[in-house]
């Protein structure tokens, strides 16, 4: 069976550090999302509606995605609603996935840096 291997980008590891203060489950609960809604998705081709493909982030060798049901065990009683958003570039042909961003969704106006995204893209992008 593929394995998909993961890496973490330093923005990626300021933002857990800091929000790992406050919700201390996090590394655990990212283990979880790794196995059941990443690789589930890559690997086994199940769409459990976690991960969702960034529009106009999709190139043939990257490509950004989202994870929108994120649960944390910190915040009992909120389930895959918990607001934490996990971003990460996924490299279809070598199999690797790099963790890019974490937040907290706290107000409807909270989302993901799209021009951090577009750097990223156009640094790692090769035609």
């Amino acid at each position: 069976m593929k394995k998909i291997k993961f890496q973490r980008h330093d923005r990626f590891e300021k933002q857990i550090k800091k929000l790992i203060r406050k919700y201390r489950s996090l590394e655990e609960d990212l283990e979880i999302v790794k196995k059941y809604a990443i690789e589930a998705f890559h690997i086994e081709n199940k769409d459990n509606e976690a991960v969702e493909l960034v529009p106009k982030f999709d190139r043939k060798t990257v490509q950004i995605y989202k994870i929108k049901k994120f649960a944390c065990k910190a915040l009992k009683g909120k389930g895959v609603r918990s607001g934490i958003r996990v971003i990460y570039a996924f490299y279809p042909e070598k199999f690797e996935a790099e963790f890019l961003e974490i937040y907290f969704k706290e107000k409807h106006n909270t989302d993901m840096d799209y021009d951090f995204a577009r750097k990223y893209l156009e640094a790692n992008f090769t035609p």
